[in-house]
C-alpha cells in the first residue's frame, strides 16, 4: 500500500475468443467491498466471422452485473429469461442457489457488419445468509438509473446507494457503483457521499491522487475515508465500485462463490453430473475446469 492506496493494473485473461482485462480478484486484494470479480471486456472488434458466444455456464452465491459501454449482448438463462442489453443499461442476475446462462451477440447483428463489444462483467458476492436464495433476473434501461450533473460533470448511479440517491437495482448489501464522465477537470470528493471501500476504475483519461497520475486501465483501491481529494482530468470516464466488506472470507472457484467450500464442491459435482439447473433451449455448455 502506498500513501494513495493500492493501484491495480488490468491483467490480460483469455476467456475463449476474447481477451479481457481482469481487475479483481488480485493477489493483494481479493474483493472491494462485496465486489469479488470485475472484468473489463474489450473494446473488442466483432464480425463478420467472429462474434461473442459465451456458452452455458453456472453460478452460485453471487449476483452478476453486466454494464455495456458499446455494443449489445443477448442474455439467456435457466430461468427462461431472454434479455438484450444495450449501452448504458444493466442486467442484474441473482444466482443464489444456482443458475446457468449464456451471453451471445444477438442473431440479428450477425449479418457481416463490423461490431464493437465493450463493457464490464461484474460479480457481487451475496451475504452468507442469502447465498441460497432463489435465482432472479432484472433488467433496467439506461433511463431508469439515477443521473445528474455537477457543472459539466455527469454522474450515473448504476447500483446501490450514493450521493443521496438509490438505484433501482435490487442489491443485498451496502454497496455502490457510479459512472462519472468529465468535460473539464473535476475535483472528486467522496466523503459523506459513499461508504465503505472504494475502487476508482479509469476507463478513459486520467485521475490524479496525492500527486500521482493514474491512467486508463488501472484501478485505485482505498477506504473511502482515506481517499484524498482526487482530480479527474478533462474528458475522462471513470467507474466507482465498492461498499461495506463482509466479515467472512469468500471462496471462489471458477464461477462459484461462497463462504462455505462445501457448497462450492456440491456445485462442482452438480455441474459435472449435469444435475445443476440448466437451460432447455441451449444445450451447449462449458465443462468444469480440470
Amino acid at each position: 500500500m502506498s500513501n494513495i492506496g493500492l493501484i491495480i493494473a488490468e491483467r490480460s485473461r483469455d476467456i475463449g475468443d476474447f481477451l479481457v482485462g481482469r481487475l479483481i480478484p488480485f493477489r493483494k486484494k481479493r474483493m472491494i467491498g462485496p465486489f469479488i470479480f470485475i472484468d473489463h471486456m474489450g473494446p473488442t472488434s466483432l464480425g463478420p466471422e467472429k462474434y461473442m458466444d459465451v456458452d452455458q455456464h453456472p453460478h452460485i452465491g453471487l449476483a452478476t452485473l453486466t454494464f455495456m459501454l458499446e455494443g449489445e449482448i443477448m442474455h439467456e438463462d435457466s430461468l427462461g429469461t431472454k434479455q438484450r442489453i444495450t449501452p448504458g443499461s444493466v442486467n442484474w442476475m441473482i444466482a443464489g442457489k444456482g443458475v446457468s446462462h449464456t451471453e451471445r451477440t444477438p442473431s440479428d447483428l450477425r449479418d457481416g457488419r463490423s461490431l464493437v463489444a465493450h463493457g464490464y462483467q461484474i460479480w457481487v458476492a451475496l451475504p452468507k445468509e442469502l447465498e441460497d436464495i432463489a435465482p432472479q433476473f432484472y433488467h433496467f434501461g439506461a433511463d431508469e438509473l439515477p443521473q445528474w450533473h455537477n457543472g459539466s460533470t455527469t454522474f450515473k448511479l448504476i447500483a446501490g446507494n450514493g450521493y443521496g440517491k438509490t438505484s433501482p437495482v435490487p442489491v443485498h448489501s451496502p454497496l455502490f457503483m457510479v459512472e462519472i464522465k468529465t468535460v473539464e477537470d473535476y475535483v472528486l470528493d467522496t466523503s459523506n457521499e459513499l461508504y465503505g471501500e472504494i475502487g476508482i476504475c479509469v476507463v478513459e483519461g486520467t485521475i490524479v491522487a496525492c500527486d500521482n497520475e493514474i491512467n486508463k486501465g488501472n484501478i485505485l483501491v482505498s477506504k473511502v475515508s482515506d481517499v484524498c481529494n482526487i482530480k479527474v482530468k478533462a474528458n475522462s470516464h471513470i467507474l466507482l465500485f465498492g461498499g461495506e466488506p463482509f466479515s467472512e472470507e469468500r471462496h471462489i472457484y471458477w464461477n462459484f462463490v461462497s463462504h462455505d467450500k462445501n457448497k462450492i464442491d456440491e456445485a462442482k459435482q452438480a455441474w459435472k453430473n449435469k444435475t445443476f439447473p440448466m437451460m432447455q433451449t441451449d444445450r451447449t455448455y462449458v465443462p468444469l475446469p480440470r
